[in-house]
């Protein structure tokens, strides 16, 4: 186990192929005109009380791009890497041999292995629960795989849902999962792609408006893969069942409030437009008829910032900061952030500290700053903040605080 000696970097500014800044303006948005981005929330240029208080302990290290984990009864974690295998670390240590009888990933551009999911009555059905990118580069799909954990292997490994229809490319697959207070599982879908790609002969970020299409969606599944009665969109004819909110672009970070059941979700804008949002069953959230964002390669996907009828995020980062993992903190570790959310930045390198009043509204935020992208950030049964790297060497990274 070491420690980093991170420094901390004030006005940085990251690059990247698609991103042309990152500095990681924070803007509320006022719903009754969301026009203007000037921010009131408090930002600190000094060294943020986040990153004072904390040290950066690295668990793990040798971890191929990282993307999703979970944590056993036992306290063993479950990491996916991207390229397709699913690794177990006991004690501090990367166990050397991986698990067996994983489904066949598709791993290209974004699409992997992602996330995962422990079924939280693992110790009465030894279930996990993946998603990953499956198929050809001309045709995939996201899908939901459930497999039963023994030792070192999966089995009975199970479709219980895929996204129709299928699309081409490596891009904007989604695939964050959270379980709800219910048992129920929510999944994050992305649009499926950048212009010029499209379906039906208009482009494939429009099927986000489309409840006949699972692309561009918030799902909602019982654990076996049936949907839930009380799904909003169940009764409505020629609309998908499972679909929970629509109107995303690429949702990569989603984490629930188990005492209210409030979700939060935080969504890829093109360039620019990222957003934290609360998702609520049934809502629009607009893309890509209301978006902040801008084409990658210049100009306006819409000079719309709010509608009636699409809700507006609760914070827009422009420039983009790649939004990866998101949780909300109730543990017992930090108390000064309990009732906080804690956002990873991919392009940012930087977990975003989300300040929340008692009433869940934003009063501030701080960067902790990382030396790598970050891909992932979750709350540990243990109530410390577990942070993933994601690069060929990625590292998994354990918040304390500093004694």
């Amino acid at each position: 186990m070491k420690l980093i000696n991170f420094k901390l970097f004030y006005l940085a500014i990251f690059k990247s192929l698609i991103v042309l800044g990152i500095g990681g303006c924070f803007s509320p948005l006022n719903s009754s005109n969301n026009q203007s981005l000037e921010p009131t929330i408090s930002q600190s240029s000094q060294a943020s009380p986040s990153q004072q208080n904390i040290t950066q302990v690295i668990l793990t290290e040798g971890l191929e791009n990282p993307w999703g984990m979970d944590w056993l009864p036992n306290g063993d974690i479950l990491v996916t890497e991207r390229p397709g295998r699913l690794r177990i670390i006991k004690n501090r240590k990367l166990e050397p041999q991986p698990i067996q009888g994983v489904p066949e990933v598709l791993s290209v551009g974004q699409g992997g292995l992602l996330d995962i999911a422990v079924h939280p009555n693992f110790s009465e059905n030894s279930y996990i629960y993946l998603t990953y990118s499956s198929g050809t580069r001309r045709k995939n799909q996201t899908r939901i795989a459930r497999a039963m954990l023994e030792g070192n292997q999966l089995k009975d490994v199970k479709v219980i849902f895929e996204v129709s229809p299928t699309k081409r490319g490596g891009q904007l697959f989604g695939s964050r999962l959270q379980w709800l207070n219910d048992g129920t599982l929510l999944a994050s879908i992305g649009d499926g792609g950048n212009p010029p790609l499209k379906i039906d002969g208009e482009l494939i970020r429009k099927q986000a408006q489309k409840l006949d299409s699972y692309l561009g969606k918030i799902i909602r599944i019982n654990d076996d893969g049936s949907i839930p009665e009380n799904n909003p969109f169940l009764d409505q004819e020629n609309a998908n069942p499972a679909i929970w909110s629509y109107g995303h672009r690429n949702i990569q970070g989603l984490t629930i409030d188990k005492k209210t059941g409030q979700i939060w979700s935080t969504e890829h804008g093109s360039r620019g437009g990222d957003e934290l949002n609360k998702v609520v069953a049934g809502e629009n959230y607009g893309w890509p008829v209301v978006t902040h964002s801008q084409e990658y390669t210049g100009g306006e996907i819409s000079d719309k910032r709010s509608l009636p009828g699409m809700v507006d995020p609760l914070v827009v980062w422009t420039p983009a900061i790649a939004p990866s993992g998101l949780t909300f903190y109730d543990g017992d570790k930090f108390m000064d952030w309990k009732g906080d959310l804690f956002a990873g930045g991919l392009v940012a390198r930087e977990v975003i500290h989300i300040d929340l009043n008692d009433a869940g509204e934003i009063v501030a935020k701080y960067p902790i700053k990382f030396e790598q992208r970050v891909r992932d950030v979750k709350q540990g049964p243990d109530g410390f903040i577990y942070v993933f790297t994601d690069d060929s060497n990625g590292k998994l990274i354990r918040l304390e605080p500093t004694k």
